[in-house]
């Protein structure tokens, strides 16, 4: 699949200039679209060491509305969270309705981090897509928007952004023994991406694979995916806004029929009533 990624698409700074800002007043408007809609967003940011995640969600982070959405940072357990399933902390930190969750680093830790340096194993991570997908699944049939972003580049891209980062004293530190580890076992790294791909991209939470060697471009491709997502979401719930029944659009939708339905058990009840009291009425001597 990565193979056949095209990491030669790149945009000008002109054209960055005027679709950025665009973009970022677009998701802007619809973060409190989401919001009225009470429709959860959940972003997943996944891809190699100095992709370029941090720097999406500061374009992210300048123009949306800070009281409707988080950032989770990837971090290894804690004690408690290592007493349960390792989904379970990420079920913890799942938006509220009408609010945006965004992961950089995500639950697909435990098939690519756990799985490459030998932390779970190969029973563990091999289970983990199954468990993936069925959280997925579950995510989506509750009315959330699952949104997950590969950010690709290419093994000598990663050589040169190690060799820039090393060179600015306020980003020396990012580059640490493991992104040097990670950096040499590029091509087990790719085996294992590749897996996770092919085997949880599905319809209700499929993966978008972003050509991220020029940051422009990758920029760009991710907000207008998540323009695209939200608009259809928003489009979906408003044609059967009764889909998700503990929203108000659903309460709304269906206040009539329940209504109705009330009634027509009121009178059952009635009925009932009536051949009880019938029942126990003694005949005449």
């Amino acid at each position: 699949m990565l193979e056949t990624v095209d990491l030669k698409k790149t945009l000008s700074k002109s054209a960055y200039a005027k679709r950025m800002p665009e973009l970022q007043e677009k998701l802007r408007g619809l973060q409190y679209a989401v919001h009225e809609a009470e429709v959860p967003v959940i972003i997943c940011l996944e891809g190699w060491d100095t992709a370029g995640k941090g720097r999406v969600i500061k374009k992210l982070t300048e123009k949306l509305d800070p009281r409707l959405f988080r950032v989770h940072p990837g971090s290894a357990p804690s004690p408690l969270e290592q007493r349960y399933h390792y989904l379970w902390r990420y079920q913890m930190k799942l938006p509220n309705d009408g609010e945006m969750a965004v992961f950089d680093h995500s639950w697909y830790g435990r098939v690519l981090v756990e799985r490459c340096d030998k932390v779970a194993p190969k029973k563990v991570w091999r289970e983990a897509y199954e468990q993936i997908n069925e959280f997925e699944r579950w995510l989506a049939d509750d009315g959330q928007v699952v949104m997950k972003f590969w950010m690709h580049i290419s093994k000598k891209e990663q050589k040169q952004r190690f060799k820039d980062c090393l060179k600015d004293p306020l980003l020396r530190w990012k580059i640490t023994k493991e992104y040097r580890r990670h950096h040499r076992q590029y091509s087990k790294w790719l085996k294992a991406v590749e897996e996770m791909l092919a085997k949880t991209d599905t319809p209700h939470a499929p993966w978008t694979v972003v050509e991220a060697n020029d940051l422009r471009w990758a920029r760009v491709r991710i907000f207008e995916t998540i323009v695209k997502r939200i608009e259809e979401t928003l489009a979906r719930r408003k044609a059967l806004p009764a889909a998700v029944s503990r929203t108000a659009a659903a309460a709304a939708a269906t206040k009539t029929e329940r209504a109705e339905r009330a009634a027509r058990d009121k009178e059952r009840a009635r009925e009932e009533e009536k051949k009880t009291l019938a029942a126990e009425v003694p005949a005449a001597p």
